[in-house]
């Protein structure tokens, strides 16, 4: 059975390349979701993560445990997990939006003066997966760790 689970956290400011946190997780989330027959959303603005994925219920829920324990971000809020019959996001193994007006616009009407996923609930969560879906992809080029150099490990 294929669900859809989202979820929204903090971003762990320790790290303090935030395009290298955004690529290193782009590139494990897309290797890995490839492999596995999910996919999914990523949306990151005002040090939050909202994140969508989508895919067998089994390997999706498999995964948010190790998302759980990713060292990138804290305060992990689990939003939701239905069953659903299609994917909204089948075409990409895990798309990325940054900010984006539509969305800030929404967030905005809800009262929230910045990108907040924890207050997004049951009514207004589809509507943001909405608007998540017709966004524009960004464009972050992520890099394949292949070989030694790409790996960090000195040869001698």
């Amino acid at each position: 059975m294929n669900v859809r689970l989202c979820y929204a956290s903090q971003r762990n400011e320790k790290n303090e390349d935030l395009l290298q946190d955004l690529r290193d997780i782009l590139t494990e989330a897309r290797n890995f979701n490839d492999l596995n027959q999910i996919c999914g959303v990523l949306y990151y603005a005002d040090n939050a993560f909202f994140q969508c994925l989508e895919g067998e219920q089994e390997l999706v829920e498999r995964l948010f445990e190790k998302i759980k324990n990713d060292q990138r971000h804290y305060n992990v809020k689990w939003l939701c997990t239905y069953s659903i019959e299609k994917n909204s996001f089948q075409r990409w193994s895990m798309k990325y939006v940054q900010r984006n007006t539509n969305i800030e616009s929404f967030f905005l009407s809800m009262g929230e003066t910045s990108f907040n996923p924890i207050r997004l609930d049951e009514q207004n969560l589809k509507i943001f997966l909405n608007e998540l879906s017709i966004a524009e992809q960004s464009k972050i080029n992520t890099v394949k760790k292949v070989g030694m150099v790409k790996r960090g490990v000195n040869p001698f």
